[in-house]
């Protein structure tokens, strides 16, 4: 994972995780030695599993960091210190003392917010979660004295998952099943929306409940019955703009019923924060949490009123929330995750043009009032 970086001299690294232990044993390379500090423990051998000092103190474990030669340190939760003038001091005095004897400082640390003495010095890698084999893999050794068989769509169900939260939703599914059950490993997910506390799993209404909108139907349809082998994309956006009261909320939970899949509310307004970079911050956490969570339709009630005053000449209601705009089109537009976005406007002429442009909604609905059937 960072043995190149090694190799070209790179004093220091932050590695983007939320499984900083997982991450610690992917670490270790032939030519240097590995070693891990937290406030508790002290330092230690990684390799060996054997405690080399009891120095508790950031700033004296990164001045250890500075008497070694060919060393990493893996440093957890200092990002949590990085404001006290004593760190930031000592990472800028043993930034070019590392480079010279082939050492690395290495933090790992679910979020990043350096400092600005610091942020040049920092190298940032987002260290990717289990993939499909190594779910595959975890299956196996928990089900081999139990001559429980892997199963591929539970594998496949817990992409997403950090390896501690999958095996705990396997083991609960060899309890509750004695097999590797898809759906347990789902309420596990669930509960990935739950503890983030940006966004809520809502019930999806039935299909039956929504009358008319024969057009809007058939085009989910289409969506579900997508096989990946289509020559046109595979729908991701659709917007339904109409006055209040005329369904389409109802219609976006309707949809969820129609596809099989959860319904997750994601509300713009709640993600707005009052400091600066706290909105931005939100929004990529839910988004980093949806595409992890796939196959889900994503449901934004009035987004017209979430961005309202945010127009592509530079007029912005504030810089948080401008920013966030603009990183929700390009997440929106980029994104590969197996989802649906299904958004409702009550006032189409209050979205910025490029809102709507191709590439952001495959499809825009008019839901009209509902037209009163005479058979007389």
């Amino acid at each position: 994972m960072i043995k190149d970086y090694l190799h070209a001299g790179y004093p220091a690294l932050c590695l983007l995780t939320e499984e900083p232990y997982r991450t610690q044993q992917l670490l270790p390379c032939d030519g240097w030695q590995f070693a891990a500090w937290d406030c508790i423990r002290g330092i230690s051998n990684i390799k060996e599993n054997r405690l080399l000092d009891e120095i508790r103190d950031p700033v004296e474990a990164i001045k250890w960091l500075g008497a070694c030669t060919d060393t990493v340190l893996v440093a957890h939760n200092l990002h949590l210190f990085l404001e006290a003038p004593e760190i930031i001091q000592a990472i800028q005095n043993g930034i070019v003392k590392w480079k010279a004897t082939g050492c690395t400082l290495v933090l790992v640390t679910p979020t990043v917010q350096f400092p600005l003495e610091l942020e040049k010095y920092f190298h940032v890698i987002d260290v990717p979660l289990p993939g499909y084999d190594a779910m595959l893999s975890l299956q196996t050794d928990m089900g081999q004295n139990l001559n429980v068989a892997s199963n591929g769509a539970a594998a496949f169900g817990a992409r997403g998952l950090t390896e501690f939260e999958a095996e705990t939703a396997f083991a609960l599914s060899l309890v509750r099943t004695g097999q590797f059950s898809p759906k347990v490993i789902s309420e596990a997910k669930d509960q990935m929306i739950r503890k983030s506390g940006l966004m809520q799993l809502w019930e999806p209404a039935d299909i039956e409940d929504v009358g008319g909108l024969d057009a809007l139907k058939a085009f989910i349809s289409r969506a579900k019955a997508y096989d990946g082998q289509s020559h046109l994309p595979k729908p991701k956006g659709i917007l339904l703009v109409g006055i209040p009261g005329t369904g389409k909320s109802q219609s976006c939970k309707a949809a969820a019923s129609l596809l099989q899949w959860p319904l997750i509310r994601l509300d713009i307004g709640a993600l707005k924060g009052s400091l600066v970079g706290e909105s931005e911050r939100k929004m990529r956490e839910a988004t980093r949490i949806i595409d992890a969570f796939g196959n889900a339709v994503i449901f934004i009630d009035e987004i017209d009123k979430a961005f309202a005053g945010t127009r592509s000449s530079g007029e912005t209601d504030g810089d948080s929330t401008a920013s966030m705009f603009g990183y929700f089109l390009t997440w929106l537009q980029e994104t590969t995750a197996p989802i649906l976005v299904m958004a409702t406007a009550n006032n189409i002429s209050q979205l910025p043009p490029e809102f709507i442009r191709s590439g952001r909604f495959d499809a825009i609905f008019f839901v009209d009032l509902p037209q009163i059937r005479n058979d007389n």
